[in-house]
């Protein structure tokens, strides 16, 4: 038994750039974007934001020493999201024996539904089943606020926070806060722009060590094709400074190919996606 538990390892939690091509290709400044079916990932207030339907498979493969990754699907229409989210996530520390796996597969059923106040607040929730050794209920909760072109988001994952393992190793499944403000102007000249700051509130152990990160990037779509750029730092010790690009093209009308890479100092972050993404 003292063998065991000498050897029993911590798994890092999720961070919010874990999911979603279009929101890693922007370094994930998209809380205050969050207007495809990743809402229900980045915040679910987004559910009122955008297109009439949004639908998204998507897979990321990470380039860290943990052999991250992710396995998404997700849907939503303005009053109901639905989504799937298998993730692999890093043990802290990263290795600690030869023989021992450094990666670990969590899975994520939500449902995600939400409730405009007045004309410029919406408010919602993903209500989700979180699966690693057990199963067990989880909640995450945002809001959006909408001025103008201007954009003020706040989202909540893990609210209820409930203990885990994976075979027996403790996942840090702990609460954390995002921000975000979003500069989303209408488009012009058949050319749209979408700018966007995030700051985390919160930290969180990633196989990379501890984690608070600051993100800013944007968006800019004409015609068929949209090029996306972003930043990340951590501002907990050192800054493992990253950064993202990304590209979507519009393989038929409401049909997009995305994807994106992000290199730098952040193991956390270092990862390669794709996804096929539909809306109208």
């Amino acid at each position: 038994m003292a063998v065991a538990c000498v050897l029993a390892r911590p798994v890092s939690a999720q961070i919010y750039e874990t999911v979603g091509i279009r929101a890693q290709g922007m370094a994930g400044a998209f809380v205050a974007v969050a207007d495809d079916s990743t809402a229900t990932w980045w915040n679910p207030a987004g559910l009122a934001s955008g297109a009439y339907f949004s639908g998204s498979v998507e897979h990321r493969t990470g380039q860290g020493a943990s052999d991250e990754g992710t396995l998404g699907i997700s849907l939503m229409i303005p009053s109901l999201g639905l989504s799937y989210y298998r993730v692999r996530v890093g043990a802290v520390p990263p290795v600690f024996s030869s023989a021992s796996a450094t990666s670990f597969s969590v899975t994520q059923f939500g449902v995600t539904t939400g409730q405009s106040i007045g004309e410029h607040l919406v408010v919602a929730s993903t209500a989700k089943l979180v699966r690693a050794d057990q199963t067990r209920g989880d909640l995450d909760l945002g809001a959006l606020v909408k001025v103008g072109s201007v954009r003020l988001g706040m989202s909540a994952k893990n609210m209820v926070a409930p203990d885990l393992t994976v075979d027996g190793n403790p996942v840090q499944h702990t609460r954390q806060v995002r921000v975000g403000v979003a500069f989303v102007p209408g488009a012009r000249r058949g050319v749209s722009l979408i700018a966007d700051v995030d700051a985390d509130l919160t930290s969180i152990e990633t196989a990379s060590g501890e984690a608070r990160h600051v993100a800013g990037g944007a968006e800019v779509r004409a015609g068929r094709l949209g090029l996306r750029g972003g930043v990340s730092m951590n501002t907990i010790g050192d800054a493992r400074p990253s950064g993202s690009a990304g590209v979507s093209v519009a393989v038929r009308t409401g049909t997009f190919l995305d994807a994106y890479l992000n290199r730098g100092n952040d193991d956390a972050m270092r990862a390669w996606g794709f996804a096929l993404r539909v809306t109208f």
